[in-house]
């Protein structure tokens, strides 16, 4: 079982809301959530949000919606992360996704995925040895085991609050493996955290997103060298 666990909620600090902000007529997570689907490797999806009241909307949002949701902490995610896969067997795959990246790479994620599995480390990211990706098509697997693992003995608030540094600080002891390109695209960005980055994935999707015809990272790419005016939006290189 690989499983996906997309880490959700309503109290972004820069941009409050932004996963159901409109996105071509729908909200931002589940335009995520379309492309995420069209991951071959991955056997099932999880939302885990939290149980603050704030998070209600999604839930609710996401259930209506018939996408699996798990509520947890609010403070505690690598918790909340352990909680979403509980019924999972130690050597299942997970893998963690966060909500802000509407432009996610379902092609790059089932490489990442294809790595672990060739490989067998502990912990596989597109970040790993170095970031040559976009932000934004961020994606790390790792074994139900090992995050159970890091769940039962994390104690520094950063590594339960960021899921996964308690394995990656630790290449002592965690096998650690990555997914890299050619040309360094690591500062490009294509995260939302902020309003000129919402801006920039509505203007990527007005001209890119039609029902039923996925587009790709390259086609981002060739739209954005073709539009000067989002090539360095909001003082950030966009491609």
């Amino acid at each position: 079982m690989i499983a996906a666990v997309l880490q959700a909620r309503m109290s972004s600090t820069r941009l409050p809301g932004k996963v159901l902000a409109d996105l071509a007529g729908a909200p931002m997570i589940t335009r995520q959530i379309e492309r995420l689907n069209r991951a071959r490797a991955i056997d099932r999806l999880i939302v885990a949000t939290t149980d603050d009241p704030s998070d209600d909307v999604l839930a609710d949002h996401l259930t209506k919606a018939g996408v699996e949701v798990f509520r947890g902490s609010m403070q505690d995610v690598l918790g909340r992360f352990a909680g979403a896969v509980a019924s999972l067997d130690e050597d299942d795959l997970v893998v963690r996704l966060t909500a802000d990246c509407p432009l996610t790479d379902p092609g790059l994620i089932d490489a990442m995925i294809g790595q672990q599995l060739a490989s067998h480390a502990h912990y596989t990211a597109t970040t790993l040895p170095t970031r040559t990706y976009p932000k934004g098509l961020d994606a790390e697997v790792m074994s139900v085991g090992t995050l159970r693992v890091a769940a039962a003995e994390a104690v520094d608030p950063y590594e339960r609050e960021h899921v996964t540094p308690f394995i990656y600080r630790r290449p002592d002891r965690f096998t650690l493996g990555g997914v890299s390109q050619d040309r360094d695209e690591g500062e490009v960005r294509w995260t939302v955290d902020r309003p000129d980055d919402l801006v920039f994935v509505r203007a990527v999707y007005e001209a890119l997103y039609r029902e039923g015809e996925p587009f790709t990272s390259d086609d981002i790419r060739s739209f954005v060298r073709g539009r000067a005016d989002l090539a360095r939006l909001g003082g950030d290189p966009r491609v």
